[in-house]
């Protein structure tokens, strides 16, 4: 199973615990992860589904590549990191 976990920036905001899913692509894991933990999603994505500006998601260590539809395919024992992006000024 895929696991999915989410920076300390993010959970200060909002309960997202770690979890193991099952799912071939990235927007299969979030949904999966939205119906555990509804809360989650408007920190996450837009309201087109799209992945937000200030959020960056990898999976397996590199930047997932589609942004809007979710469509990177997750591997059986694949990483999702999801972070805040922050920025100073």
């Amino acid at each position: 199973m895929a696991t999915i976990e989410f920076t300390p920036n993010l959970r200060r905001h909002v309960d997202c615990p770690t979890e193991a899913l099952e799912a071939l692509t990235l927007g299969d894991c979030l949904e999966t992860y939205f119906d555990r933990w509804p809360g989650v999603r408007g920190f996450i994505l837009d309201d087109q589904g799209a992945v937000r500006h200030h959020v960056k998601i990898m999976i397996d260590g590199r930047n997932i590549r589609d942004r809007e539809s979710l469509s990177d395919a997750i591997g059986p024992s694949s990483r999702i990191d999801v972070f805040q992006a922050l920025s100073g000024g």
